[in-house]
């Protein structure tokens, strides 16, 4: 007789019958509900005896495992009859696996987080924003794998969890699924400023100078990224903070007048000033006064000296000009350092923003946008390259292109800050599809990007601006894996009807698992993203109450599926990737299309807004190619380094022209609408050749690429603070990298921003780096 049964951990405890007849009881219950029936006990006693009986003939020299017994029931369950019984018995014993293994997978990345070095475990490395040897890095890591193991267990669907862990999609920012984050926003200053706002601590009035105005959009970064997973983007940053640049100059020309007048004539101020602000406030639109002579016979009304009148505006003029502009780069140092220093997410990592600009052509907005890349050219305190806000230009012919373009000397700025900091990176209105939603003159209809690479634009639920929107989550599906199944790895050809058919499939899992993770965002109420939805900066979030769910306003946001490993896919159907063969390069365009009509025609069906997004690839680039080579084992292109090429690029190692492969991977920004951006990788500092530079960024634009940006080593020795490309030996004080324990650092791009310090990147992310080849 069996009376010893052995644990998964080894231990061996008493055999208990009960335990048998519970569960078979259990897994009759369900089928019975589903049927309407009343479960029978008894009979679940009966089968129990059964399944003893046969336990005791088959095992009776050693002391069987709980897997033995729960192989038993399903036999003897099947044998008699109760095969829907079986089934459900099987489903629960999957369940408890599942749970099981959760604890299991649990406790083990809680183990790493808090005995490992950040060096060591990619674990502590999946964010490169977050340095995982700190604090509060590590009490943020915690709390990211226990909602992880929480929301695969408890919140979705089996089958999404399964696919998830078995490599075949990747659900982004699980640890945020069951708090109903969105992922990201695009924030409309103007509306926000106008008449103040509050932070949940307290109202801040509406800013009046330029100063003001940048402290404020830092502040409002922070708080925005308190309520979302993802990133925050000022989508017209030059237009916003234009109207901080009118105050400025209004008071500080006010003040030059009035100061002059009372040093000169000995008037009382205090009586002037209120009538002689009423008028300035009145007359001043812009910082351009084209009204002299108003303003002359204003001034003359109170001293009755017209030319004395005509020096004194002049001079007010004059110096309120040049101390604007003084004001405004301070504000936009100061921006720029906050964004470096300022902390959210329990102080665990800096606030991931964006910011585009580069088309107010009026002269208040261009002197935000000069000051801001003059700010970040010149760096923080001791020269580092600011890691933060990501700088994005906005090229627009007949606004900054070409020679007699209003903004073309910011366009060549741009391009010489670019060439010292690695920002701005450049996006293009003028590709095709973004073209269509611009309306001159309306900065809401100018496409803009978020740092990593999300574009917000279409709306089949409104109207078609970037401003109060963002995505609301999104998820990667493995395109190499299903190269490996369908491909030529073990077939002479290609199955691609095979392909196509678990890539419609795949589709599927992703746009239920999408709505699932939707409904969960769609119940929660505007109490629960007190900045974002109760101080209104997502779209018509202001009309809603605090009580109120936030279902019909997010609707405006888009439902991603992304894509990784375009490359690999191809080589394992074709045996070339798209750089290396024409044809290549066709199915990979139809492939990506296919992904992108399905989607389209999604978004019509259920009247929300899916789209197709180039998966940036951070945390992920390493984690499907480990469970692949896993499976598949080495094969030559596909899985025989440590990562999947990011998205539909050229595979990092493939040596091409810049040209070549901005016309290769043109074609799928058009097709990716929720983001995607081009590199190209230079070899040396391409400040002593800004026209080649150039010359790069005039290609992506004549292309039809969407959003670009330019790599270059940009190295920094701390001890000396020289900034430059650096090999072993620091050119400036010839120190040595690690001598004294002090390492020079090493800028490097990630998936749109940057990263200080290599040792930050992942085991994935750093093989990639390394493998990078130079485009010339």
């Amino acid at each position: 007789m069996v009376d010893k049964v052995q644990k998964r951990d080894g231990r061996v405890i008493n055999f208990n019958k009960e335990k048998i007849t519970r569960a078979i009881f259990l897994a009759a219950s369900e089928v019975a509900q589903k049927e309407g029936k009343v479960p029978d006990y008894n009979l679940a006693e009966e089968l129990a005896d059964k399944v003893v009986s046969y336990i005791n003939k088959k095992y009776i020299d050693k002391v069987p495992g709980v897997e033995d017994i729960q192989d038993a029931v399903v036999k003897i369950l099947i044998e008699n009859g109760h095969a829907k019984t079986s089934e459900a018995y099987i489903l629960y014993r999957a369940e408890r696996s599942r749970i099981r293994n959760s604890k299991t997978r649990l406790m083990q990345a809680i183990e790493k987080i808090t005995f490992s070095d950040a060096n060591k475990a990619d674990i502590k490395r999946e964010n490169a924003n977050i340095d995982g040897n700190t604090a509060m890095g590590t009490m943020l890591q915690y709390g990211s794998a226990v909602s992880k193991e929480f929301c695969k267990t408890f919140v979705i669907k089996p089958e999404h969890a399964m696919s998830h862990d078995r490599g075949d999609i990747h659900i982004h920012d699980m640890d945020f699924l069951n708090m109903g984050t969105l992922t990201c926003c695009q924030i409309d200053p103007i509306k926000l400023f106008d008449g103040g706002f509050s932070t949940g601590h307290g109202f801040l009035r509406e800013p009046q100078d330029i100063m003001s105005y940048a402290a404020l959009a830092a502040i409002v970064i922070q708080s925005n990224q308190n309520d979302q997973h993802g990133g925050q983007s000022i989508p017209f940053f030059d237009y916003g903070m234009a109207k901080g640049v009118i105050k400025t100059y209004k008071k500080l020309y006010k003040q030059h007048v009035l100061n002059f007048i009372e040093f000169e004539y000995g008037k009382d101020i205090e009586k002037l000033e209120k009538e002689f602000s009423d008028f300035v406030n009145e007359h001043i639109k812009s910082i351009d006064i084209n009204e002299h002579d108003l303003f002359i016979e204003k001034i003359n009304d109170i001293i009755q000296d017209k030319e004395k009148s005509k020096k004194i505006h002049h001079f007010a003029v004059d110096k309120a000009l040049k101390d604007t502009d003084k004001r405004t780069y301070q504000a936009m140092e100061g921006f720029v350092h906050n964004l470096n220093t300022m902390h959210s997410r329990a102080g665990a990592q800096v606030p991931f923003s964006s910011i585009n600009f580069g088309t107010d052509t009026t002269s208040e907005g261009r002197l935000v946008s000069k000051n801001l890349l003059l700010a970040f050219e010149r760096g923080l305190g001791n020269g580092e390259t600011p890691i933060f806000p990501i700088l994005i230009f906005k090229v627009k012919e007949g606004v900054n292109l070409n020679e007699g373009d209003p903004n073309y000397d910011l366009f060549k700025l741009a391009c010489r800050v670019s060439s010292k900091r690695l920002f701005p990176n450049f996006s293009f209105i003028d590709a095709p599809f973004n073209l269509k939603y611009y309306e001159k003159g309306n900065p809401h209809t100018e496409v803009a990007y978020m740092g990593c690479r999300t574009r917000v634009i279409s709306n089949v639920c409104g109207p078609e601006i970037v401003t109060g929107r963002g995505n609301l989550s999104f998820t990667t599906i493995n395109l190499p894996r299903l190269g490996i199944k369908h491909g030529l790895v073990n077939k002479e050809t290609a199955d691609m009807e095979g392909f196509y058919k678990e890539l419609n499939e795949k589709m599927d899992l992703v746009i239920e698992q999408l709505l699932e993770r939707f409904e969960i965002q769609a119940s929660k109420k505007v109490k629960n993203f007190p900045f974002l939805m109760g101080q209104g900066v997502w779209m018509d979030s202001d009309k809603l109450s605090s009580e109120d769910t936030i279902r019909e306003v997010i609707k405006n946001g888009t439902l991603t599926v992304g894509f990784i490993g375009l490359a690999e896919c191809l080589k394992a159907l074709t045996g070339k990737h798209h750089a290396e063969c024409e044809e290549s390069q066709r199915l990979g365009i139809e492939i990506i299309k296919t992904m992108r009509e399905r989607l389209d025609l999604e978004s019509k069906k259920r009247n929300l807004n899916f789209s197709l997004i180039a998966t940036p690839a951070e945390g992920l680039a390493g984690r499907f190619t480990k469970i692949d080579r896993k499976l598949y084992g080495v094969i030559e292109g596909v899985t025989d380094k440590e990562y999947y090429t990011n998205s539909f690029h050229v595979p990092v190692n493939y040596k091409i022209s810049a040209y070549d492969k901005i016309r290769i991977e043109a074609p799928y920004h058009e097709l990716t609408n929720a983001g995607h951006i081009t590199y190209i990788e230079l070899d040396s500092n391409p400040s002593d050749n800004l026209e080649a530079f150039e010359t790069i960024v005039r290609a992506m634009k004549d292309l039809g690429i969407g959003y670009g940006s330019i790599n270059h080593p940009v190295d920094r020795d701390p001890v000396c603070g020289y900034n430059g490309v650096i090999g072993d030996v620091c050119p400036n004080c010839n120190r040595k990298d690690g001598e004294d324990g002090i390492y020079f650092e090493r800028i490097r791009r990630i998936t749109g921003y940057l990263v200080g310090t290599i040792d930050r990147f992942n085991n994935a992310k750093r093989a990639e780096v390394k493998d990078r080849v130079k485009h010339i």
